[in-house]
């Protein structure tokens, strides 16, 4: 199931609100077997098989990764940057840095204070976005500007795809390529062996930065889905420290994890569960009593409401430049996906009775 595609997909860069490149990557790898590959005014990539099917499906993963954006650049040569998505400030301190600049990538290093030079009572205290900055080597702002660097510009952490023992990998943008990727390989599979069903994938924009919905909400209008099915990364509970009691039992390996709560529609959560079962696919279930925090807020309320499933992957060291995940846990998500479309029939009612 693993290609060259996945690496490519993940070390693309491409923090929200500037996916093109990644999205790239993702159309033209869905060239090759979808029946139609576009992209859409707010850059979401949409993949269909079947066109003319029914119902219509749409299965969602969003391609944006979280990075940083230069807000300043002062007349010594620093740049000053702020967050695009959640960060943990403590891992961005002393990590080298690829600046998205208008004619080519810089290469930059995150600055900070030594511990020398910090007083004993503050060494303590957490770094804070702030108060660290962006070293490109420049002794001006003169320079940063000839080297195509503008306010504005985006940089991710200079990190690439690993593989670890067994079947597992780590990536900083693990959360949430990996869902565009499932998305992307459930409609290969589809290709291959066709459903009743019109299926779109999507790689849908800026979740990390999405608190009106992001490119979710606009595709998802667009498409006028019967179903949804979203896929993202949840915290696994296999490492020290982890409140069971609040976030449930989630083992790297375990298999896709299932939402039920919020915005993870009842019947399609049963589908779900009877198509895993039918096809002997391992998942665990989480309970979401609350907002998902993916891009299943964004369907779930489009147009007159759009039955949603939310499909995650278990992913340890979330919003760190390592992430990492099973391929097991892949497989199975794509499988699933797979198994539960097929079982899909033409005019399906999914209102709960």
């Amino acid at each position: 199931m693993e290609s060259d595609f996945l690496e490519r997909l993940l070390d693309a860069q491409g923090p929200s609100g500037f996916e093109v490149r990644p999205a790239r990557v993702w159309r033209k790898e869905a060239e090759g077997f979808a029946d139609s590959v576009t992209v859409d005014v707010g850059g979401n990539s949409i993949a269909e098989v079947n066109p003319k099917g029914n119902p219509c499906v749409m299965l969602a993963g969003h391609v944006d990764e979280i990075g940083l954006q230069v807000t300043h650049i002062d007349e010594r040569g620093y740049l000053w940057v702020d967050e695009i998505g959640g960060w943990d400030p403590q891992v961005v301190v002393g990590q080298r840095v690829t600046l998205l600049s208008r004619d080519r990538d810089v290469v930059g290093v995150v600055g900070k204070k030594p511990i020398h030079l910090i007083q004993p009572d503050e060494r303590t205290k957490a770094a804070k976005i702030k108060e660290l900055w962006v070293d490109v080597g420049a002794k001006s702002r003169d320079e940063v500007l000839a080297l195509g660097v503008r306010v504005g510009d985006p940089m991710v952490l200079a990190t690439r795809m690993v593989r670890l023992a067994g079947d597992r990998i780590a990536s900083r943008a693990i959360d949430n390529r990996i869902g565009a990727y499932v998305v992307l390989e459930a409609l290969r599979l589809l290709a291959s062996d066709r459903p009743a069903a019109r299926v779109a994938a999507v790689a849908t924009t800026q979740e990390e930065i999405g608190y009106t919905g992001g490119g979710a909400r606009t595709s998802a209008y667009s498409l006028d889905p019967v179903v949804a099915l979203v896929v993202d990364v949840t915290f696994s509970t296999d490492v020290p420290d982890i409140e069971k009691k609040e976030l449930g039992e989630h083992e790297i390996g375990g298999g896709p994890v299932l939402s039920r709560g919020s915005a993870a529609h009842p019947v399609v959560f049963d589908r779900l569960v009877e198509a895993a079962e039918a096809e002997g696919i391992p998942y665990t279930i989480q309970a979401q009593p609350k907002a998902t925090r993916t891009d299943a807020d964004g369907i779930f309320l489009s147009r007159a409401g759009v039955p949603t499933g939310l499909i995650s992957i278990p992913n340890r060291y979330m919003h760190s430049p390592n992430e990492l995940v099973s391929m097991s846990d892949v497989a199975h998500a794509i499988r699933l996906i797979a198994a539960f479309v097929r079982r899909l029939e033409p005019g399906v009612d999914l209102t709960p009775r």
